[in-house]
C-alpha cells in the first residue's frame, strides 16, 4: 500500500489433490495439541478418482499435531527414495535408522506367513501405482516409534481359514505404543485377526480413505486402561467387516467422520455393531453413512458420544448418542465436512490405493539445487533463479536445503513455471528473509523501495509455487518508529495461477501482497495448509486469492497494542477478491481488536470494488462485533465484504454491520468459483 496510509459447503468443489504439511511448533500454530486448530486437507474429494497419492504429502487430523516432540507426520521425508520388490529389501528398509520413502513396486509375500516387519520411525511406505502388495503379513509399530506413513498399499491374505481366530494373531498393521502415524489410501482384507489394531496408548493417529474389507476384526483400538490417545478416522470404507468397525476403547479424543460403512445383504458377513465408543472413550461422530448394518452406533455407560449428521438406511438394533459433552474437534486441527448422502460415492471413489504416484518419485521437471554448505549446485536462491532460461514453458523446481537464507528474490515475469520447495521436514526448515520496508532507502540512492519494493520475495511470472517453507520479512518497526513507510512485505505475486502450498509467510504490516500484473489481468492464487501471520492490512492487492485450510495468525503491534486490519483488498470490478474458507483466524491479541478488512481503493481509485468474503471458517474473539470498516474515505457498506457460517466466539449473526450470505448467494462463492477452471496441482 502506499506509503502514509493509515493502513493499512465447508466444502469445496475443486478436485485437486490437497496435501497438509507438517504441523507447526506453537510458535507458529497460534494452537497446537492443548488447544490446536491446524490446517487440514482434502486429500480426495469428489472428482478425485484419477488424483495420485504423492510420496511428500504430510498427514492430517491428530496425526497433523505438534506434541511429543514431533512436529506433525511426514514419514521419509527428506531421506533417499527408493524402489523395493523384495521382502529382503523391504524389511532392509523399514527397520534401518535413517529416514527413507520405500516404494513398494511389486507383490511381496511374507515369509513365514504372518510376518510382520517391524518398522523404525521415520519411513514412508508407498504403494508404487496398484502394484505394491504385501500379501501374508503386514507391519508391526513399537512402543515409541513414530513419524510413519503407511500409504497406498494393498495388504492382503493371511487369513488361515478359522473366521473368529484367536490362534493368529496376523495384523495387516499393528501399532503398540506408536505415535504420529498417517495410514492412507490402503486395500486392507482377508487377514487372519485385524486389519488395523492401534494399541497400547499408540496416539496421534490418522486413518484416512482406506478400504476395510472382508474381515472379521477390522479396526480395534484400546488394550490399556488410559485414557490418552487422540485419533481421527475419515473418508473410510467398511464394507464386509464384522465387528471392531472400529471398536473404539479408552480414547481420550475419537474424531470419526465421513465413514462409509456397508454391509451387503444376503452374505455369508453380518456385521455384529458398528462405530462403538467403549470404556471411557470420548467420540465425536459426524456425517457417516450406514448402510445395512446391525447396531451401528453404540456406546458403553461410561463412554461420551455425540453424533450429528449422519445417515443410516435399512439400519437395525442400537444407535446410539448422548452420555455428556464431548470434545471440538476444531481446537485441535481444522477440517471440512463433506455431506453425509455424498459419502458413498465420495468414498467408493477415493478411497483404497491410487493409480499413480505424482512427480515426488519421477524426474519430469527440472530441478535445480540451492544449499548454503556448498553441497547444492547454488548457494543462494536467486542465483538458482537466475539460472532458469527466460521464456521457460516446462516447471523448474528449486529445491532449497534447510537453513536461513538471508536475501531479496525476485522472479521475473519472463520466468513462469517455477517453484520454491524447501527440502526439509518443516516449513520452518527453510527460511528465506530480508528486512527491507517501503521507507528503506534503495542502495543506489534513487529513493525508497516503496510497499511493494519491500517484498522479500517477488514472484511475477505465471504458474508460481511456493512449498513447505517459510518466507518473512523480519523488519524492526520499533527501531525505524521515525521513518516514513513502515509496510514490509514478506511475499508478493503479481501472477496467474499461483499455488501456494504449505508455507509460512511472516511479518507485521503488509506481510502478502496478493496481486496482478496489471489492474485489467487476472491474477488467480491459491494457498492452502498455510499460515500468515501480521497485524495491519496483511492480506492485500487486487488479485482473486483463496487462503483455504489455513491459519491466519494476529500479531500484535510493535508497542505491544492489539490492533489491526486481516484484510484490504484493492479488486477490480467484475472480479473476485479475496476467499477466506475453511480456516482459523486467531492469535495472541486482545478481544474485539481486529477488523477482518477494510477496502483498499488504491490511489483513490473509485472504480475498485473491494472484495472479501469469510466463510465456514473459525474465528477468535480477538474479531470486532462489526468486523467491516472504512478506509481513506471509502465505506466498506459501498463494496463487497460478507460472511457465511463461521462460527467460533468471534463469530455474529446477521446485521446491518455483519452481512451474511445467503445460502443461494454462498453456492456462488466457494472456491472453483476463484479459480475459474484452473485445478492447482503441486510440481
Amino acid at each position: 500500500m502506499p506509503a502514509g496510509s493509515s493502513h493499512r459447503s465447508r466444502r469445496t468443489r475443486l478436485g485437486v489433490a490437497i496435501a497438509v504439511s507438517t504441523a507447526l511448533a506453537a510458535g507458529f500454530a497460534a494452537t497446537t495439541a492443548n488447544g490446536a486448530t491446524e490446517p487440514r486437507n482434502t486429500p480426495y474429494p469428489a472428482s478425485s478418482a484419477a488424483s495420485p497419492v504423492r510420496a511428500d504429502e504430510a498427514a492430517d487430523g491428530f496425526a497433523s499435531v505438534d506434541a511429543l516432540g514431533q512436529d506433525g507426520t511426514y514419514g521419509g521425508r527428506g531421506g533417499e527414495t527408493v524402489t523395493v520388490r523384495t521382502l529382503a529389501d523391504l524389511e532392509k528398509y523399514a527397520t534401518a535408522t535413517q529416514p527413507y520413502v520405500i516404494v513398494v513396486a511389486a507383490a511381496i509375500t511374507m515369509d513365514p506367513k504372518g510376518k510382520e516387519i517391524k518398522v523404525a520411525s521415520d519411513k514412508t511406505i508407498i504403494g508404487s501405482g496398484t502394484s505394491g502388495h504385501i500379501v501374508g503379513g503386514g507391519f508391526f509399530l513399537g512402543q515409541g516409534v513414530h513419524n510413519v506413513i503407511i500409504r497406498n498399499l494393498t495388504i492382503r491374505d493371511s487369513y488361515a481359514g478359522t473366521w473368529n481366530d484367536k490362534e493368529h494373531d496376523w495384523d495387516a498393521i499393528q501399532m503398540d505404543g506408536a505415535h504420529h502415524v498417517w495410514i492412507d489410501h490402503n486395500d486392507l482384507r482377508n487377514m487372519a485377526d485385524g486389519l488395523i489394531d492401534s494399541r497400547k496408548d499408540t496416539t496421534y493417529l490418522t486413518v484416512s480413505w482406506n478400504r476395510l474389507q472382508h474381515d472379521n476384526k477390522a479396526f480395534g483400538i484400546g488394550w490399556t486402561e488410559n485414557t490418552t490417545a487422540d485419533i481421527t478416522i475419515h473418508h473410510n470404507w467398511f464394507h464386509e467387516t464384522e465387528q471392531r468397525n472400529p471398536s473404539t476403547d479408552n480414547v481420550a479424543h475419537a474424531h470419526l467422520y465421513n465413514n462409509f460403512l456397508q454391509d451387503d445383504p444376503g452374505t455369508d458377513i453380518t456385521s455384529s455393531y458398528g462405530n462403538y465408543a467403549r470404556g471411557h472413550t470420548n467420540m465425536v461422530l459426524e456425517n457417516s453413512y450406514f448402510d445395512g448394518l446391525n447396531n451401528p452406533v453404540t456406546r458403553d455407560s461410561t463412554a461420551t458420544l455425540v453424533q450429528r449428521g449422519s445417515v443410516f438406511a435399512g439400519t437395525s438394533g442400537r444407535n446410539e448418542s448422548g452420555g455428556g459433552t464431548s470434545f471440538d474437534p476444531r481446537s485441535y486441527y481444522a477440517y471440512t465436512l463433506d455431506a453425509a448422502a455424498d459419502v458413498p460415492a465420495l468414498v467408493k471413489a477415493g478411497a483404497g490405493p491410487r493409480s499413480s504416484i505424482a512427480a515426488a518419485t519421477t524426474t519430469a521437471a527440472t530441478t535445480l539445487t540451492v544449499a548454503k554448505d556448498g553441497s547444492g549446485q547454488y548457494g543462494s536462491v536467486q542465483a538458482a533463479v537466475n539460472a532458469v532460461p527466460a521464456g521457460n514453458t516446462a516447471r523448474t523446481v528449486i529445491a532449497i536445503a534447510p537453513g536461513t537464507y538471508r536475501e531479496l528474490v525476485k522472479i521475473p515475469s519472463t520466468k513462469q513455471n517455477v517453484t520454491l520447495q524447501g527440502t526439509g521436514p518443516s516449513r520452518k526448515s527453510t527460511v528465506i528473509v530480508y528486512d527491507n520496508a517501503s521507507g528503506t532507502q534503495k542502495p543506489d540512492g534513487s529513493g525508497p523501495y516503496g510497499t511493494g519494493g519491500s517484498a522479500t520475495v517477488a514472484a511475477e511470472g505465471d504458474g508460481f509455487q511456493a512449498r513447505n517453507l517459510t518466507i518473512a520479512n523480519d523488519f524492526d518497526e520499533a527501531a525505524h518508529q521515525d521513518m516514513s513507510g513502515l509496510q514490509a512485505v514478506a511475499l508478493r505475486t503479481a501472477a496467474d495461477k499461483v499455488f501456494l502450498d504449505s508455507i509460512i509467510t511472516e511479518g507485521d504490516q503488509d506481510t502478502l501482497l496478493l496481486d496482478t500484473a496489471a489492474k485489467d489481468r487476472l491474477g488467480r492464487v491459491y494457498m492452502k495448509n498455510s499460515y500468515v501471520v501480521g497485524n495491519v492490512d496483511f492480506i492485500f492487492g487486487r488479485a482473486s486469492a483463496v487462503i483455504d485450510a489455513s491459519v491466519i495468525t494476529l500479531k500484535k503491534r510493535w508497542n505491544g497494542s492489539s490492533a489491526g486490519y486481516v484484510t484490504a483488498p484493492s479488486t477490480a470490478a467484475g472480479r473476485k477478491g479475496f476467499l477466506i474458507n475453511n480456516s482459523t483466524v486467531n492469535g495472541d491479541v486482545s478481544a474485539a481488536t481486529f477488523y477482518l478488512g477494510r477496502p483498499w481503493h488504491a490511489g483513490g481509485d473509485a472504480t475498485l470494488d473491494p472484495m472479501t468474503t469469510v466463510r465456514d471458517s473459525t474465528l477468535s474473539a480477538a474479531i470486532r462485533p462489526a468486523p467491516w470498516t472504512d478506509m481513506s474515505g471509502f465505506s466498506w457498506k459501498d463494496d463487497r465484504f460478507a460472511e457465511y457460517r463461521n462460527d467460533g466466539p468471534g463469530a455474529g449473526t446477521a446485521s446491518g454491520d455483519r452481512p451474511q450470505l445467503s445460502d443461494t448467494g454462498a453456492a456462488g462463492q466457494e472456491v472453483a468459483d476463484w479459480l475459474e477452471g484452473w485445478t492447482p496441482s503441486a510440481s
